[in-house]
């Protein structure tokens, strides 16, 4: 009788856990929230006893988290997915130093608790760049390197291509990474940076686009690049539902078309992260327009710079935004 109850226990047990897992196969994008402000940072940075990172839980599986302002200027997003096999983390944001930055350990706790929740353990965990060589997103990257149960993305090109699977396609293909259930295609973007990639997560129907397309200061660093990747991105939202464009940081102010300066620690008056799916319409039209000239061409939601440098300003406000009085203080 006790071999009897102890086989029923167990067999309870295998049933629990297989019930743990979730179905990821979704009509529509999955519901989450991100109805609430970013934390603004400080006028200076020495007094801010904020958080040094913001967390926000979109849903129980996705993970939004923000370094603090005032530890870099850039205040850098990083993504943590979740699916029944393996978490998957995207950048790593602008402080290697774990005790400013604690992204490991903030990771770490995320995926304890989460865990415990779903009767896991160990979780598997892949790091992955949107860019290697971007400095804001790519410091943090040291932290894991002797993480368990860790797979990192390489750091040279050749390496990362291997990674994704498309040494022999790129820049056309789309690698995948499974998570269990939850499959992330990565889709080749260079043009802001050489190694640019963006996510695709079909289960919430974001794409992760780092520093190539987002809220602010678009550097081109080859026009040629940047337009034939808009052209994948454009080609690959017609095959795939996009509910939003999830960008690497925020440099634009709520008013359309007006950006913060560089270095500033203190933005309380940010436009929203999430971007539109036809904002990457916009970005084609205004990079194709851009190819070969050494111009700022200044849009609601970003500034894109060709051939000129990241403090550039537009020669004038483009005559189809609204008119924004006392520009100079703006800024």
């Amino acid at each position: 009788m006790r071999l009897v109850r102890l086989s029923l226990a167990l067999a309870l047990a295998v049933s629990s856990a297989r019930a743990m897992d979730h179905n990821y196969q979704t009509a529509g994008p999955a519901p989450g929230s991100i109805r609430f402000k970013w934390i603004s940072g400080s006028i200076c940075a020495a007094t801010n006893r904020d958080p040094r990172i913001q967390i926000i839980t979109y849903n129980e599986d996705t993970y939004l988290l923000r370094e603090n302002i005032a530890i870099h200027y850039d205040a850098p997003f990083t993504y943590l997915l979740m699916g029944n096999e393996g978490a998957l983390l995207i950048d790593t944001g602008a402080t290697p130093d774990a005790e400013y930055y604690p992204l490991r350990s903030t990771v770490d706790a995320i995926l304890k608790r989460w865990g415990d929740l779903r009767g896991k353990q160990n979780i598997p965990l892949t790091v992955v760049l949107t860019s290697p060589e971007y400095l804001s997103q790519n410091q943090g990257y040291q932290q894991f390197l002797k993480r368990p149960n860790t797979k990192l993305v390489p750091l040279d090109l050749a390496g990362m291509k291997a990674f994704y699977g498309l040494s022999d396609s790129w820049p056309a293909g789309t690698g995948r990474i499974d998570l269990g259930g939850r499959v992330i295609a990565v889709i080749p973007t260079p043009g802001a940076h050489k190694d640019g990639v963006t996510f695709y997560d079909a289960y919430n129907g974001f794409l992760h686009t780092g520093h190539f397309l987002f809220p602010g200061r678009i550097m081109i660093s080859n026009d040629k690049d940047y337009v034939e990747s808009i052209g994948r991105l454009q080609a690959f939202a017609k095959e795939h539902p996009v509910k939003w464009v999830m960008g690497g940081q925020i440099d634009m102010k709520f008013l359309p078309g007006v950006e913060y300066m560089r270095l500033i620690r203190y933005k309380p008056d940010e436009r929203v992260l999430q971007m539109d799916a036809s904002l990457i319409d916009e970005a084609m039209a205004t990079a194709t327009r851009l190819l070969g000239k050494a111009e700022v061409a200044v849009r609601p939601d970003f500034v894109m710079r060709n051939r000129v440098g990241p403090d550039e300003r537009p020669a004038s406000r483009p005559k189809d935004l609204p008119r924004i009085p006392d520009m100079p203080r703006l800024r």
